[in-house]
């Protein structure tokens, strides 16, 4: 009888025998990810650095669901309900969380831990379909990503919760696990009201997959319909119906009417200017250019369309959080064509699969100095803030429970212990404190010399200054009762 050469593996197919140690491989890359976020965000905290207003928004309503007051985040306005801003009704989950440790920290770590969970996804993928080494670079080059650092850069946002989502999502739909891939994403259209259009492109490039292997189709058409209507229902009734303004608060961001006026406009739009260009040509070296052979890339789209075709320039750059949940995305991706590429019959496909999850790790590691671990590496982040004696002489003179109003300087470190509004909001009330960095970012302009003077003017109450160290002021108002300030 003939010899016959042993029958091939289907492409996606996971190994019948997981190689020793495969589970300890994913840990490790997962853990040294971790590691090397929560290093960063403790400097970054030490430094005192405050890149936006957005982490005492989302400690605000952590805060607020810990305390089962609801989506209340005074920042954005007094009584403002966040779930009228965006859609994030998963980060209800914070509030328990919160009630343990009560400190913006915890949101920081949360979301380190968060960045950790999808490189081990997407390692943990790897090597079940292609060992431990290639397993080990594909999870690494996904933890150490542009758009992974970026956010942790600007502090919390509530795509952290997603990234980890699409990593377990798409590793499974590559495993050709359909039903855990389908339950992995439904809650990422919880997260935030563009995801669902997201998870319903992940729900047809899964439920065709699933049907080309001859397994149902119906969870993939189910979870497309999920994130459709959830998208929908979100931008067209929900959002509109908790905004105060009685409208989607972005709509500004994106006109597809004019889109499709001019379609072939909008095909240029997407790559010009620069900025843009960039952004892609960063996505296509984060996937080893390989990543584009898989149709698990076509999940990345919602994400980029409505980010490059919107006129504010803030989406179009590689900064921010907004290229995060395209790292699991993109990996995902090239862990599926390097699937493909070595279960190919021509050795230079094979070759060049081979080499995918390397060349992936090495793009990663030659852009890690222009980005924020570079930091990690550079003795001036390990400097202290000069100021943090005297901030925390204001934390702590400011009474538990006083109603204060303060610039970004220490806005989320006051969230704990106070009522906080944010000084550039309109029509919020007169509150007990102000609280101004005279050296801080939020003065386009020269910051006032007479806080208490300023703080009259703007509330329209009187207040007389009670403390001023390192251009930290405070004043309280007066002819009011209250806890003394310390």
């Amino acid at each position: 009888m003939p010899a016959t050469s042993a029958p091939r593996p289907a492409a996606g197919a996971p190994p019948h025998a997981p190689a020793p140690g495969s589970r300890l491989v994913p840990l490790a890359v997962g853990g040294l990810v971790a590691v090397l976020y929560l290093w960063w965000s403790l400097l970054q905290w030490r430094r005192g650095e405050v890149p936006s207003w957005d982490l005492a928004i989302f400690t605000q309503l952590a805060r607020s669901y810990a305390e089962g007051r609801g989506p209340e985040v005074h920042v954005k306005g007094h009584g403002y309900n966040l779930l009228g801003d965006h859609f994030h009704p998963v980060l209800v989950l914070l509030g328990p969380l919160y009630a343990l440790f009560p400190s913006a920290l915890t949101l920081l770590v949360l979301q380190d831990l968060l960045m950790g969970v999808c490189a081990w996804a997407i390692a943990r993928s790897g090597v079940r379909l292609l060992g431990r080494g290639p397993g080990a670079a594909l999870g690494l080059a996904c933890g150490l990503s542009f758009g992974l650092q970026a956010a942790v850069a600007v502090q919390f946002h509530e795509v952290a919760v997603a990234v980890p989502l699409l990593a377990l999502s798409l590793g499974a739909l590559v495993e050709r696990r359909w039903s855990a891939a389908a339950a992995w994403a439904a809650p990422v259209a919880l997260v935030k009201e563009d995801l669902g259009l997201t998870v319903a492109v992940l729900g047809l490039v899964l439920a065709r997959r699933a049907r080309a292997a001859g397994a149902p189709a119906r969870p993939g058409l189910l979870l497309a319909g999920w994130g459709t209507a959830r998208s929908g229902l979100a931008v067209t009734g929900v959002l509109p119906a908790l905004n105060p303004a009685g409208e989607f608060a972005y709509a500004d961001r994106l006109d597809p009417a004019a889109v499709l006026a001019d379609p072939l406009g909008a095909l240029t739009a997407l790559v010009v200017p620069g900025r843009k260009a960039l952004t892609w040509l960063a996505l296509v070296l984060t996937g080893a250019v390989l990543a584009l052979r898989s149709p698990l890339a076509l999940v990345a789209l919602p994400t980029l369309l409505w980010r490059m075709l919107s006129p504010e320039p803030g989406y179009w750059g590689t900064g921010w959080h907004y290229s995060a949940v395209l790292m699991p995305v993109v990996l995902a991706a090239l862990l599926d064509a390097v699937v493909r590429l070595r279960a190919s019959r021509r050795p230079g496909a094979v070759r060049l699969g081979r080499a995918g999850p390397w060349a992936a790790l090495g793009v990663a590691l030659v852009l890690l100095p222009a980005h924020p671990l570079g930091d990690l590496a550079d003795p001036a982040a390990y400097r202290p803030d000069p100021r943090t004696a005297a901030k925390e002489a204001v934390l702590a003179a400011v009474p538990e429970g006083a109603s204060v109003a303060t610039d970004l300087t220490l806005l989320h470190r006051l969230v704990p212990r106070a009522e906080v509004h944010w000084l550039g909001s309109t029509g919020d009330p007169a509150p007990d404190l102000v609280v101004v960095d005279r050296a801080g970012t939020a003065w386009g302009g020269s910051p006032p010399g007479d806080v208490a003077a300023w703080a009259e003017q703007r509330y329209g109450a009187a207040y007389e200054p009670v403390r001023e160290q390192e251009h930290l002021v405070v004043v309280r108002r007066t002819g009011r009762a209250g806890p003394p300030v310390r």
